[in-house]
């Protein structure tokens, strides 16, 4: 039996990254105090996050409700299995990403450092309110945040790249909240009377049995339509096209705070707002898991023909966050806990990914493939980083990714859906068929006569330091994925 607890604690995590930016700018003259903030506020946020694990692991669900703007319109805060794994995600990497960004960013002597340190920590503060969400409006305006202040992010350099992609991303997050996400809120509310997620149940939804069919469907698809930030196919483009920010927000855009908002926001809306009775019910979850499986597997391919490491990991990413709304929407124990697991693994590998590419361009400005031949005897730590991570994305064990494959792989023989089998498999092929070679060129292939490679060696130890501790986690969490399993066995009593 669940337990609820009305706590304002849980809103510590939230006043520390609220807080942090405003430090951040007053010190903006000095860049060691500034710097030091970003560290502080990480390490405080990610104790203050893991301060309310034992609660929650005991079976107790926290809950807080802030201010009433509207009947049925508050904003309430929750803490619960699911939340955590975004939270202890998003806080803890965003200590690694500090100390990456200071590496990078004075390595690079980039303009604008405050407003880009300012921007990042409000991410990770939206992205700390979409995970202790616990109705559909505060998750919407915390969506929004995250949206408007990794815009400036995208649009860094400030050139004509920078822009035209910021303009992208930009128009797709944004004009799809509006233009589907807002209407299926207010539909929610006027077939459900609330807006308020089912916590502690994920079979029940808010959706009662008098609800017109018709129209609870109809909602499902704008909630799917509107949450782009998960990129499935064809809502995937403003993707590949953020690739013109600086690596460390590449980085924040496809492990930390984006691309994860997008992939929880709609495990929680399936889970907690429709519920699994309610899916089942409307066949809604299959069809969904189809069209993931596609974008699995496109997305893989358009991967093989990349040749620009930045937008390779990118359409990698494309195809990975499918795999969690694929194990979501099978419906079934394990595919769920497989899809749910992928948030956390696919986020350490895939930080890694992108802390290796941004080390390889601050230590060589190279960024094309076919360029990186012999790299990985000068820069033997951040290409052994990158060859685990990349195990991870094709799901070798004993790295993390193998384990939310093989949950992934068990759901979907349980349902007996070959398409979704296969699909699965023939990413894992795909997966192999663009990592191995990078790999391969980095150790076993000779220099390219026109790269002299004599003088590069490894980028600041800033950088290559976070990128190997991430690379250890993730076999670690291979070895050993009980932290991230437990607090999805706690959502399934």
């Amino acid at each position: 039996m669940t337990k609820f607890i009305t706590s304002g604690i849980i809103l510590l995590p939230l006043a520390i990254t609220l807080v942090a930016p405003f430090f951040i700018w007053l010190f903006r003259k000095n860049i060691n105090l500034r710097e030091t903030v970003s560290f502080v506020a990480a390490t405080s946020t990610f104790v203050s996050v893991l301060s309310l694990v034992p609660k929650v692991l005991s079976g107790h669900i926290y809950l807080y409700h802030l201010f009433t703007l509207l009947p049925g319109i508050t904003v309430k805060f929750c803490v619960d299995g699911l939340s955590l794994i975004f939270a202890v995600v998003a806080s803890f990497l965003w200590i690694f990403a500090t100390s990456y960004n200071i590496g990078y960013m004075r390595s690079l002597k980039e303009h604008a450092q405050t407003r880009y340190y300012f921007c990042f920590a409000v991410a990770i503060f939206g992205a700390i309110g979409v995970a202790f969400s616990a109705n559909i409006f505060t998750l919407y305006l915390f969506y929004e945040i995250i949206t408007i202040f990794t815009y400036p992010l995208v649009a860094h350099h400030q050139d004509e790249d920078a822009y035209t992609g910021a303009r992208k991303y930009i128009v797709y997050l944004m004009g799809t909240s509006k233009l589907f996400l807002l209407p299926a809120m207010i539909m929610t509310y006027v077939l459900a009377g609330t807006l308020d997620f089912h916590l502690g149940d994920m079979v029940h939804g808010i959706f009662p049995a008098t609800a017109d069919p018709m129209w609870v469907t109809v909602t499902y698809i704008l909630f799917i339509a509107g949450l782009a930030k998960a990129a499935i196919m064809p809502l995937h483009n403003w993707l590949p096209s953020a690739m013109v920010a600086p690596t460390p927000v590449s980085a924040l855009l496809h492990a930390v705070a984006v691309v994860k908002a997008g992939v929880f926001s709609i495990s929680r809306v399936i889970l907690s707002g429709f519920g699994i009775q309610t899916m089942d019910a409307l066949n809604l979850g299959i069809p969904t898991a189809y069209v993931a499986a596609f974008t699995i597997v496109v997305a893989s391919v358009i991967a093989l023909t990349k040749d620009d490491l930045k937008a390779r990991l990118a359409y990698s990413t494309v195809s990975q966050l499918s795999y969690i709304i694929i194990g979501v929407t099978m419906l079934t124990p394990m595919a769920v806990t497989g899809g749910l697991a992928h948030i956390a693994h696919h986020a350490f590998s895939k930080i890694t990914l992108f802390f290796a590419a941004g080390a390889i361009y601050v230590a060589t400005h190279l960024k094309k493939i076919s360029l990186m031949s012999g790299l990985g005897k000068k820069m033997p730590w951040t290409f052994g980083a990158f060859a685990i991570a990349s195990l991870s994305m094709i799901g070798v064990p004993p790295v993390c990714g193998f384990v939310s494959k093989w949950y992934l792989v068990n759901g979907a023989v349980d349902i007996n859906r070959v398409i979704l089998l296969t699909a699965l498999l023939l990413s894992t092929a795909l997966n192999a068929g663009y990592f191995g070679p990078i790999v391969y060129k980095a150790f076993f292939e000779q220099p390219r006569p026109e790269v002299n490679i004599t003088e590069f060696k490894e980028a600041p130890l800033t950088m290559v330091v976070p990128l190997t501790i991430t690379a250890m986690i993730s076999v670690l969490l291979g070895l050993y994925p009980e932290p991230f399993l437990q607090f999805i066995r706690i959502m399934m009593k």
